[in-house]
């Protein structure tokens, strides 16, 4: 009893830290259609310029799915993880979740070039993360759905936010769980986004300590098929280099339900992703559901990205020019 109030008692800790420190809100004027009539090819647009940035470099959708992620976490889906550094602010491309991991940036600027040249000030950044983010899905074969927008982008960005809120590849099941219910997103919601994991590659910077030194033990972690781990250890060995990539799943360009068959068979790449099946219980019956029911997964992967897309901040915004720069700096003022 007494651990079980404890840990009752540090998530509602965490959840009144949470909704203190940071301005978010449910972005009820969304809507799909948004731009029907201010910029009515917006979207045409951003998926032609993804399926070409994908037949370039086929690794650029999981990328840039994941911008979304990485964006709406922190102070809501604002496009405020675009933003370069300044001499007067620090972003969040630099963060501790993020450096030497996001990629694709480039592949957001030519979509907003395009967008500038058809419809100049028109389209926000933080709608291009979430349009673009449905389109790498789309095109990886995976579903497709309406998205809302009518979101503005930030002014500035916050590395230290970034670090205060993002999970590592280290966090485990039961964290995350407190983690997503901060933003109202349910232990579904939670492993049906996991699934982004679907598609993309992971650093063996992420896997070496589950390889040899898992929880400081000097051992691997017991949760890994012996077969999965003999592989990594031939890609990643102790001391290589951990820029190497390896799938995060056995189908990495393909969107489907593999990732959670290899969850149930300890083949995840993450120990975020391994936790998710071998560390709690709430969040192993929808793994296992999801790797029997790929319908089931995409289903609750399209609710839980428009629930994530749903978050947004409510700080004064602005249609960005550039999206790496807000635009008062591009005037000077």
């Amino acid at each position: 009893m007494g651990r079980s109030f404890c840990s009752i008692l540090l998530f509602l800790i965490f959840n009144l830290f949470f909704f203190s420190a940071y301005s978010i809100k449910v972005g009820t004027d969304l809507r799909p259609g948004f731009y029907s009539s201010s910029c009515p090819e917006a979207e045409s647009i951003i998926r032609n310029v993804m399926r070409r940035a994908m037949a370039r470099e086929p690794r650029s959708g999981a990328s840039v799915m994941r911008l979304q992620f990485h964006d709406c976490f922190v102070n809501g889906c604002d496009a405020s993880l675009l933003l370069d550094d300044t001499p007067t602010m620090l972003g969040e491309k630099l963060a501790l979740s993020n450096i030497n991991s996001l990629r694709s940036f480039e592949v957001i600027d030519e979509v907003k070039e395009a967008l500038e040249y058809a419809c100049p000030g028109v389209v926000s950044c933080a709608d291009i993360l979430i349009m673009a983010a449905r389109d790498a899905v789309a095109l990886s074969g995976g579903p497709t759905w309406d998205v809302k927008l009518g979101r503005k982008d930030s002014l500035t960005a916050s590395q230290e936010d970034s670090n205060r809120i993002m999970p590592s590849p280290r966090s485990n099941a039961s964290f995350l769980v407190g983690l997503f219910a901060g933003y109202n997103l349910s232990v579904t919601d939670l492993v049906a986004l996991s699934g982004s994991h679907s598609i993309g590659d992971g650093r063996c910077f992420s896997v070496v300590f589950r390889l040899y030194n898992q929880s400081g033990s000097g051992k691997p972690d017991p949760n890994m098929d012996p077969v999965y781990r003999k592989k990594l250890d031939r890609l990643c060995p102790a001391g290589g280099d951990g820029n190497v990539t390896v799938g995060l799943d056995a189908t990495p360009r393909f969107f489907d339900n593999q990732y959670f068959r290899d969850l149930v068979k300890e083949r995840g790449f993450l120990n975020s992703d391994q936790s998710l099946y071998s560390g709690d219980p709430r969040t192993r019956e929808v793994v296992e559901r999801f790797s029997r029911d790929e319908e089931a997964f995409l289903e609750a992967f399209v609710e839980g990205m428009v629930k994530m897309g749903d978050i947004v901040s409510d700080k004064e915004g602005e249609i960005r020019r550039n999206c790496r720069v807000a635009n008062t700096a591009v005037l000077g003022r």
